[in-house]
Protein backbone atom coordinates (compact mmCIF):
# COMPACT_ATOMS: atom_id res chain seq x y z
CA UNK A 1 0.00 0.00 0.00
CA UNK A 2 2.82 2.41 0.87
CA UNK A 3 4.42 1.77 -2.52
CA UNK A 4 1.10 2.58 -4.21
CA UNK A 5 0.94 5.95 -2.48
CA UNK A 6 4.53 6.69 -3.48
CA UNK A 7 3.71 5.87 -7.11
CA UNK A 8 0.65 8.15 -6.90
CA UNK A 9 2.77 11.00 -5.53
CA UNK A 10 5.32 10.47 -8.32
CA UNK A 11 2.54 10.57 -10.92
CA UNK A 12 1.10 13.82 -9.54
CA UNK A 13 4.59 15.35 -9.49
CA UNK A 14 4.99 14.41 -13.15
CA UNK A 15 1.64 15.99 -13.96
CA UNK A 16 2.76 19.19 -12.23
CA UNK A 17 6.02 19.22 -14.20
CA UNK A 18 4.14 18.71 -17.44
CA UNK A 19 1.84 21.65 -16.71
CA UNK A 20 4.76 24.09 -16.90
CA UNK A 21 5.31 23.43 -20.62
CA UNK A 22 2.52 25.66 -21.91
CA UNK A 23 3.93 28.70 -20.06
CA UNK A 24 7.50 28.21 -21.30
CA UNK A 25 6.37 27.50 -24.88
CA UNK A 26 4.21 30.63 -24.91
CA UNK A 27 7.14 32.70 -23.63
CA UNK A 28 9.53 31.31 -26.28
CA UNK A 29 9.48 33.12 -29.63
CA UNK A 30 11.60 30.57 -31.53
CA UNK A 31 10.43 28.33 -34.36
CA UNK A 32 8.03 25.63 -33.01
CA UNK A 33 10.11 22.85 -34.61
CA UNK A 34 13.27 24.10 -32.91
CA UNK A 35 11.56 24.43 -29.54
CA UNK A 36 10.44 20.82 -29.76
CA UNK A 37 13.81 19.62 -31.05
CA UNK A 38 16.03 21.30 -28.46
CA UNK A 39 13.94 20.29 -25.45
CA UNK A 40 14.12 16.65 -26.60
CA UNK A 41 17.80 16.59 -27.59
CA UNK A 42 18.87 18.34 -24.39
CA UNK A 43 16.84 15.84 -22.37
CA UNK A 44 18.46 12.93 -24.24
CA UNK A 45 21.94 14.36 -23.66
CA UNK A 46 21.33 14.93 -19.94
CA UNK A 47 19.97 11.41 -19.46
CA UNK A 48 22.58 9.68 -21.64
CA UNK A 49 24.89 8.80 -18.68
CA UNK A 50 21.93 7.04 -17.02
CA UNK A 51 21.33 5.19 -20.29
CA UNK A 52 24.95 3.98 -20.35
CA UNK A 53 24.87 2.89 -16.72
CA UNK A 54 21.61 1.02 -17.16
CA UNK A 55 22.88 -0.63 -20.35
CA UNK A 56 25.97 -1.90 -18.49
CA UNK A 57 23.83 -3.35 -15.70
CA UNK A 58 21.14 -4.80 -17.96
CA UNK A 59 21.33 -8.58 -18.30
CA UNK A 60 18.84 -8.95 -21.13
CA UNK A 61 19.29 -8.49 -24.85
CA UNK A 62 19.66 -4.92 -26.05
CA UNK A 63 20.29 -4.26 -29.72
CA UNK A 64 18.63 -2.71 -32.74
CA UNK A 65 15.46 -4.76 -32.18
CA UNK A 66 15.03 -3.23 -28.71
CA UNK A 67 15.94 0.25 -29.94
CA UNK A 68 13.18 0.00 -32.55
CA UNK A 69 10.62 -0.16 -29.74
CA UNK A 70 11.35 3.54 -29.17
CA UNK A 71 10.95 4.58 -32.82
CA UNK A 72 7.16 4.76 -33.27
CA UNK A 73 6.54 6.37 -29.85
CA UNK A 74 9.38 8.81 -30.70
CA UNK A 75 7.67 9.75 -33.96
CA UNK A 76 4.33 10.25 -32.19
CA UNK A 77 5.99 12.36 -29.47
CA UNK A 78 7.73 14.51 -32.11
CA UNK A 79 4.43 15.08 -33.94
CA UNK A 80 2.73 15.88 -30.63
CA UNK A 81 5.36 18.45 -29.66
CA UNK A 82 5.41 20.12 -33.09
CA UNK A 83 1.63 20.44 -33.36
CA UNK A 84 1.38 21.40 -29.67
CA UNK A 85 3.90 24.23 -30.07
CA UNK A 86 2.06 25.53 -33.14
CA UNK A 87 -1.35 25.21 -31.49
CA UNK A 88 -0.24 27.08 -28.38
CA UNK A 89 0.93 30.01 -30.49
CA UNK A 90 -2.38 30.17 -32.38
CA UNK A 91 -4.76 29.66 -29.43
CA UNK A 92 -5.33 31.20 -26.00
CA UNK A 93 -3.34 29.31 -23.35
CA UNK A 94 -6.46 28.19 -21.46
CA UNK A 95 -8.13 26.83 -24.60
CA UNK A 96 -4.98 25.04 -25.78
CA UNK A 97 -4.44 23.45 -22.34
CA UNK A 98 -8.09 22.43 -22.25
CA UNK A 99 -8.07 20.72 -25.65
CA UNK A 100 -4.72 18.92 -25.31
CA UNK A 101 -5.79 17.42 -21.99
CA UNK A 102 -8.93 15.71 -23.30
CA UNK A 103 -6.96 12.46 -23.70
CA UNK A 104 -9.32 10.48 -21.37
CA UNK A 105 -12.01 10.79 -24.03
CA UNK A 106 -9.89 8.91 -26.60
CA UNK A 107 -7.46 6.89 -24.47
CA UNK A 108 -9.89 3.94 -24.05
CA UNK A 109 -10.05 3.57 -27.83
CA UNK A 110 -6.25 3.44 -28.15
CA UNK A 111 -5.93 1.03 -25.21
CA UNK A 112 -8.56 -1.24 -26.72
CA UNK A 113 -6.98 -1.01 -30.20
CA UNK A 114 -3.45 -1.80 -28.97
CA UNK A 115 -4.15 -4.18 -26.08
CA UNK A 116 -7.90 -4.94 -25.98
CA UNK A 117 -7.86 -3.32 -22.53
CA UNK A 118 -11.30 -2.30 -21.25
CA UNK A 119 -11.95 0.29 -18.55
CA UNK A 120 -13.98 -0.66 -15.48
CA UNK A 121 -16.97 1.10 -13.92
CA UNK A 122 -15.04 3.27 -11.49
CA UNK A 123 -12.70 4.37 -14.27
CA UNK A 124 -15.74 5.24 -16.39
CA UNK A 125 -17.20 7.26 -13.49
CA UNK A 126 -13.90 9.09 -12.92
CA UNK A 127 -13.56 9.78 -16.63
CA UNK A 128 -17.11 11.15 -16.88
CA UNK A 129 -16.60 13.42 -13.86
CA UNK A 130 -13.37 14.84 -15.27
CA UNK A 131 -14.81 15.27 -18.77
CA UNK A 132 -17.89 16.97 -17.29
CA UNK A 133 -15.58 19.55 -15.77
CA UNK A 134 -13.85 20.01 -19.11
CA UNK A 135 -17.20 20.38 -20.88
CA UNK A 136 -18.28 23.15 -18.51
CA UNK A 137 -15.00 24.99 -18.99
CA UNK A 138 -15.17 24.50 -22.76
CA UNK A 139 -18.73 25.84 -22.92
CA UNK A 140 -17.86 28.98 -20.98
CA UNK A 141 -14.61 29.60 -22.86
CA UNK A 142 -15.85 28.56 -26.29
CA UNK A 143 -14.26 30.72 -28.96
CA UNK A 144 -14.55 29.36 -32.47
CA UNK A 145 -13.70 32.50 -34.40
CA UNK A 146 -11.59 32.09 -37.51
CA UNK A 147 -8.56 33.43 -35.63
CA UNK A 148 -8.61 30.56 -33.15
CA UNK A 149 -10.28 27.73 -35.06
CA UNK A 150 -7.06 26.66 -36.79
CA UNK A 151 -5.18 26.61 -33.49
CA UNK A 152 -7.94 24.56 -31.83
CA UNK A 153 -7.88 22.01 -34.65
CA UNK A 154 -4.08 21.67 -34.53
CA UNK A 155 -4.18 21.28 -30.75
CA UNK A 156 -6.84 18.57 -31.06
CA UNK A 157 -4.62 16.66 -33.51
CA UNK A 158 -1.74 17.10 -31.05
CA UNK A 159 -3.88 15.51 -28.34
CA UNK A 160 -4.47 12.44 -30.53
CA UNK A 161 -0.71 12.03 -31.07
CA UNK A 162 -0.15 12.36 -27.31
CA UNK A 163 -2.78 9.76 -26.43
CA UNK A 164 -1.36 7.25 -28.92
CA UNK A 165 2.18 7.90 -27.63
CA UNK A 166 1.12 7.28 -24.02
CA UNK A 167 -0.82 4.15 -24.96
CA UNK A 168 2.25 2.68 -26.68
CA UNK A 169 4.31 3.56 -23.62
CA UNK A 170 2.19 1.17 -21.53
CA UNK A 171 3.66 -1.81 -23.39
CA UNK A 172 7.05 -0.59 -24.60
CA UNK A 173 8.24 0.98 -21.35
CA UNK A 174 7.47 -2.33 -19.62
CA UNK A 175 9.71 -4.30 -21.98
CA UNK A 176 12.87 -2.43 -20.99
CA UNK A 177 14.35 -0.52 -18.05
CA UNK A 178 13.14 3.08 -18.10
CA UNK A 179 16.26 4.81 -19.44
CA UNK A 180 16.89 2.23 -22.18
CA UNK A 181 13.44 3.09 -23.51
CA UNK A 182 13.16 6.84 -22.86
CA UNK A 183 16.61 8.10 -23.92
CA UNK A 184 16.47 6.67 -27.48
CA UNK A 185 12.85 7.85 -27.67
CA UNK A 186 13.80 11.44 -26.82
CA UNK A 187 16.80 11.30 -29.18
CA UNK A 188 14.80 10.02 -32.16
CA UNK A 189 11.96 12.45 -31.51
CA UNK A 190 14.44 15.34 -31.28
CA UNK A 191 16.08 14.37 -34.59
CA UNK A 192 12.68 14.19 -36.28
CA UNK A 193 11.79 17.68 -35.02
CA UNK A 194 15.18 19.07 -36.06
CA UNK A 195 14.83 17.55 -39.54
CA UNK A 196 11.35 19.01 -39.83
CA UNK A 197 12.71 22.46 -38.93
CA UNK A 198 15.29 22.57 -41.75
CA UNK A 199 12.91 23.68 -44.57
CA UNK A 200 11.72 26.59 -42.42
CA UNK A 201 14.71 27.81 -40.39
CA UNK A 202 18.48 27.42 -40.14
CA UNK A 203 19.22 25.99 -36.67
CA UNK A 204 22.84 27.23 -36.83
CA UNK A 205 22.35 30.80 -35.64
CA UNK A 206 22.54 32.99 -32.57
CA UNK A 207 19.89 32.41 -29.91
CA UNK A 208 18.78 34.86 -27.26
CA UNK A 209 19.61 34.01 -23.64
CA UNK A 210 15.92 33.89 -22.58
CA UNK A 211 15.15 31.36 -25.32
CA UNK A 212 18.18 29.24 -24.39
CA UNK A 213 17.06 29.18 -20.75
CA UNK A 214 13.57 28.21 -21.87
CA UNK A 215 15.00 25.35 -23.96
CA UNK A 216 16.74 23.97 -20.88
CA UNK A 217 13.69 24.60 -18.71
CA UNK A 218 11.50 22.66 -21.14
CA UNK A 219 14.04 19.83 -21.23
CA UNK A 220 14.42 19.47 -17.46
CA UNK A 221 10.92 20.15 -16.13
CA UNK A 222 8.10 19.05 -18.49
CA UNK A 223 10.21 16.60 -20.54
CA UNK A 224 12.48 14.81 -18.04
CA UNK A 225 10.24 15.52 -15.06
CA UNK A 226 6.92 15.23 -16.91
CA UNK A 227 7.01 12.83 -19.84
CA UNK A 228 9.48 10.44 -18.22
CA UNK A 229 7.32 10.11 -15.13
CA UNK A 230 4.16 9.62 -17.21
CA UNK A 231 5.83 6.72 -19.04
CA UNK A 232 7.09 5.31 -15.73
CA UNK A 233 3.55 5.55 -14.34
CA UNK A 234 2.11 3.67 -17.33
CA UNK A 235 3.95 0.61 -15.94
CA UNK A 236 2.40 1.02 -12.47
CA UNK A 237 -1.14 2.14 -13.31
CA UNK A 238 -3.72 1.33 -15.93
CA UNK A 239 -3.60 3.65 -18.91
CA UNK A 240 -6.90 5.38 -18.15
CA UNK A 241 -5.74 6.18 -14.60
CA UNK A 242 -2.68 8.01 -15.94
CA UNK A 243 -4.76 9.72 -18.60
CA UNK A 244 -7.30 11.08 -16.11
CA UNK A 245 -4.63 12.03 -13.57
CA UNK A 246 -2.92 14.04 -16.31
CA UNK A 247 -5.98 16.30 -16.40
CA UNK A 248 -4.49 17.84 -13.27
CA UNK A 249 -2.27 19.79 -15.66
CA UNK A 250 -5.19 22.17 -16.22
CA UNK A 251 -5.33 22.96 -12.50
CA UNK A 252 -1.58 23.30 -12.09
CA UNK A 253 -1.34 25.47 -15.23
CA UNK A 254 -3.97 27.79 -13.78
CA UNK A 255 -1.94 28.08 -10.56
CA UNK A 256 1.25 28.83 -12.50
CA UNK A 257 -0.63 31.35 -14.65
CA UNK A 258 -1.70 33.15 -11.48
CA UNK A 259 1.80 33.10 -9.98
CA UNK A 260 3.66 34.20 -13.12
CA UNK A 261 1.11 36.29 -15.02
CA UNK A 262 -1.42 37.30 -12.36
CA UNK A 263 -4.25 35.52 -14.23
CA UNK A 264 -7.18 34.99 -11.86
CA UNK A 265 -9.36 31.97 -12.68
CA UNK A 266 -13.06 32.58 -13.32
CA UNK A 267 -15.67 31.19 -10.87
CA UNK A 268 -16.48 28.46 -13.39
CA UNK A 269 -12.91 27.22 -13.13
CA UNK A 270 -13.44 26.16 -9.51
CA UNK A 271 -16.39 23.98 -10.52
CA UNK A 272 -14.19 22.43 -13.19
CA UNK A 273 -11.40 21.93 -10.64
CA UNK A 274 -13.75 20.14 -8.24
CA UNK A 275 -15.00 17.76 -10.95
CA UNK A 276 -11.51 17.03 -12.29
CA UNK A 277 -10.08 16.36 -8.83
CA UNK A 278 -13.06 14.11 -8.08
CA UNK A 279 -12.45 12.21 -11.31
CA UNK A 280 -8.76 11.79 -10.54
CA UNK A 281 -9.47 10.50 -7.02
CA UNK A 282 -12.07 8.04 -8.29
CA UNK A 283 -9.77 6.58 -10.94
CA UNK A 284 -6.84 6.27 -8.51
CA UNK A 285 -9.16 4.59 -6.00
CA UNK A 286 -10.11 2.18 -8.77
CA UNK A 287 -6.44 1.39 -9.31
CA UNK A 288 -5.99 0.57 -5.60
CA UNK A 289 -9.07 -1.64 -5.53
CA UNK A 290 -7.98 -3.53 -8.64
CA UNK A 291 -4.47 -4.05 -7.25
CA UNK A 292 -5.78 -5.25 -3.88
CA UNK A 293 -8.15 -7.66 -5.67
CA UNK A 294 -5.26 -9.04 -7.74
CA UNK A 295 -3.13 -9.50 -4.58
CA UNK A 296 -5.91 -11.41 -2.83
Amino acid sequence: MRRSWINSAILLFGVFCGSSAVIMIKANNENPFLIASYRLLIAAAVLFPLFLREKRNYNGDYGWRQVRWSLLPGLLLALHFITWNIGVQLSPVANASLIVNTTPAVMPFFLWFFYRERINRLEILGTLLALAGLAILAFVRADLTDANLQGHLITFISMLFFAAYLALGRRNSGRLPLWLYMVPLYFFAGLICLTGALPFVNPIKAYSLPNILLFFGLAFIPTIGGHTILNYSMKNFRGQVVSVANLGQILFAALLGFLFFGEIPSPTFYITAFLIISGVLVTITSAYQRRNTEIK
